[in-house]
C-alpha cells in the first residue's frame, strides 16, 4: 500500500516515515507536515489516478487538525484508509466517528504500528473482493432435476433437446434427462451452439451430420424442420 505521513512534529514524523519504509508492505510515497499541504498531495495524487492508500495523520497540527483533515476527506474508493497518531487518548472516540483504521499514541512501537498496518491491508483485501465480480457462470453447464436430484449436465454433449408435453428431454450418449421445464424457458439458457429447428426440437449445431429440406440427422436420430425455423437453421450453417 502507498502510505503518507503527515505530522508537524519532526522527531515523531521522522519516526514514522522509519516505520513506513521498513515495512516490506508499504510504500512512502510522501511526507507532509501539515494537514493544509496533505490535503494538496492526496488530490493532486487522486487527479493522477494514482491514489494515496494508507495516510498516518496527526491530530494535533495548526490551521486543521488530522481529524478535520480525516472527516473532509469523506467517502469512496479513492479515500485513503486513516491511522492517526496522537500524543493524547482522549481522541479515541472522535477518531472512530470519522472511520479511522487504527489509532496510535505517540510514540507507538514498531509492533503497534505493524498491527495498525495489517488491520489496513485487511480492509484493503476485503474490499478488493468485495468490488470484483461474480465469476460468469459456465455457460457449457446446467444442472437440471432429474429423477429427484440435481444432475450436471455438459451441453456439449447434448446431442439434442425434445419437447414431451410438460416436460424436455436432453439426450446425451450416457442416457436421456426427462426435466420439468418448457421449451421457451430453455431457450434463453442454451448456449448459441443449439438452435431451434422445430417448435419440440433444440439441436447441437456441431452433432448434425446431414440435412434435407425437412429433416436434420444427428446419428441415427432423424429431428424434423418445421417451416418456421428452417430459415433460422440455414443462416447458422457455414454453406458452400
Amino acid at each position: 500500500m502507498t502510505a503518507l505521513v503527515v505530522d508537524d512534529d519532526p522527531v515523531a514524523r521522522a519516526l514514522i516515515e522509519t516505520f513506513v519504509t521498513r515495512h516490506p508492505a508499504l510504500t512512502l510515497v510522501g511526507t507532509c507536515t501539515d494537514a493544509i499541504q496533505a490535503a494538496g498531495v492526496l488530490a493532486e495524487r487522486r487527479a493522477a489516478g494514482e491514489p494515496v492508500e494508507l495516510a498516518f495523520l496527526d491530530v494535533e497540527m495548526p490551521e486543521m487538525t488530522g481529524l478535520e483533515l480525516a472527516e473532509a476527506l469523506g467517502a469512496g474508493a479513492s479515500r485513503p484508509q486513516v491511522v492517526l497518531v496522537t500524543s493524547k487518548e482522549e481522541y479515541a472516540r472522535e477518531a472512530f466517528d470519522v472511520e479511522v483504521t487504527d489509532y496510535l499514541v505517540k510514540p507507538p512501537s514498531y509492533g503497534r504500528f505493524a498491527k495498525a498496518v495489517e488491520r489496513a491491508l485487511a480492509r484493503n483485501a476485503d474490499a478488493q473482493e468485495s468490488a470484483e465480480p461474480d465469476p460468469a457462470p459456465d455457460p457449457h453447464t446446467l444442472f437440471v432435476k432429474s429423477d429427484g436430484r440435481l444432475v450436471r449436465l455438459d451441453l456439449r454433449e447434448v446431442a439434442w433437446i425434445e419437447a414431451q408435453k410438460d416436460y424436455v428431454l436432453f439426450h446425451t450418449p450416457e442416457r436421456d434427462h426427462l426435466v420439468h421445464t418448457t421449451m421457451k424457458a430453455l431457450e434463453a439458457r442454451l448456449p448459441d451452439a443449439f438452435v431451434r429447428v422445430h417448435r419440440s426440437y433444440f439441436i447441437r449445431l456441431d452433432q448434425v451430420s446431414d440435412i434435407e429440406d425437412s429433416s436434420v440427422v444427428i446419428g441415427r436420430k432423424v429431428v424434423p424442420v418445421g417451416a418456421t425455423h428452417r430459415a433460422g437453421l440455414l443462416a447458422r450453417l457455414n454453406t458452400l
